[in-house]
């Protein structure tokens, strides 16, 4: 349900405020929530599944048994990470520094990885917050240490493999769920293929749907990031780095992601994903809108967040939307 909302421009130098202000005077749209389109064909939660079913065994299997109709949900812990990962590389791409996710006195196993982080373009946790009382944007959103909460809130994805029981609008996907078992044998001919150890692993197929995130506290700069950063994953999905979960040999993990245009209405959120409808022209003028003044203000909020502390303005790795998403951010 759309609701009306105010901007928090603390963070923003008063410049920007005044030159951007009446461009996100928007009032119907589901901010301060964030959809994420997520279409995946392969993904294995490094977390696991929550599933709300029991599952049948390999003699008992049967295809249209309800038993087998499995639902439940994704850990949002694997998706965070990864939208963090690729919130972190972004702003790294255009030369700023970033929050670092540990902290400095750590017990980490490789010796020297947080000194090689902070070569890599990282600052310290909290060292931000020496000249600016909010810190980075990343420490903003995620959240840093004691009582500094993320800003972002980060939901389970439900998932259904039954499309009608799937409610985008409540960041479900329809996806189905495999809990896949092997025997990972020898290769010795003189162990005959005996079995060493057994290995299972939950899986999730044909994913497509979403992700809802909602800012606890709306900033411009915090949708820019978010736009920013799908958008890199998405031209990145074939990178070992930035794909999601494991079993990233096998081809898991690749995923198309992309922010849905936070000013279409409800109706019209459900109706990106509905097969059997297309783009409406009022969709297509809200497309042209996002494209032509909403986003590269969210965008130009980001540089100017980042510039207020870093002193330089950034260089963006991704000003614009990929050749094969629209102006609205939906996949064509």
């Amino acid at each position: 349900m759309t609701a009306e909302f105010e901007w928090d421009w603390s963070a923003l130098p008063a410049d920007v405020k005044e030159e951007i202000d009446d461009t996100l005077d928007v009032t119907n749209t589901h901010l301060p929530d964030v959809y994420v389109g997520l279409e995946i064909d392969l993904l294995a939660p490094g977390d696991g599944v929550v599933t709300d079913r029991h599952h049948a065994s390999a003699d008992n299997y049967e295809a249209d048994d309800p038993m087998n109709q499995i639902e439940g949900q994704i850990s949002p812990f694997t998706l965070s990470g990864w939208l963090r990962h690729g919130c972190e590389a972004t702003l790294r791409a255009g030369g700023v520094s970033v929050c670092h996710p540990g902290e400095p006195n750590a017990d980490y196993m490789r010796e020297s990885v947080y000194e090689r982080d902070l070569d890599a373009g990282y600052h310290e946790k909290g060292a931000c917050t020496e000249d600016h009382d909010q810190g980075c944007v990343v420490y903003e959103v995620f959240g840093g240490f004691g009582d500094n909460p993320g800003k972002l809130l980060r939901r389970p994805v439900s998932f259904s493999p039954i499309r009608r029981n799937v409610d985008v609008l409540s960041g479900e996907a329809e996806a189905h769920y495999r809990q896949v078992s092997n025997q990972v044998r020898s290769r010795n001919d003189q162990d005959g293929g005996k079995p060493l150890r057994h290995a299972e692993r939950d899986v999730l197929g044909n994913i497509e749907g979403t992700w809802k995130l909602t800012c606890r506290t709306l900033k411009p700069e915090f949708v820019g990031l978010l736009v920013e950063a799908t958008a890199f994953l998405d031209s990145h999905s074939d990178a070992f780095p930035f794909q999601v979960g494991g079993a990233r040999n096998f081809g898991a993990g690749i995923a198309d992601v992309w922010v849905i245009n936070p000013l279409y209405e409800e109706r019209e959120v459900r109706r990106v994903f509905n097969r059997a409808q297309g783009a409406t022209q009022a969709m297509d003028e809200k497309d042209r809108r996002w494209r032509e003044s909403v986003r590269p203000a969210v965008t130009d909020a980001l540089r100017a967040r980042i510039a207020a502390r870093t002193g330089t303005d950034p260089t963006l790795p991704t000003d614009e939307p990929d050749d094969d998403t629209d102006a609205g951010g939906e996949k064509a």
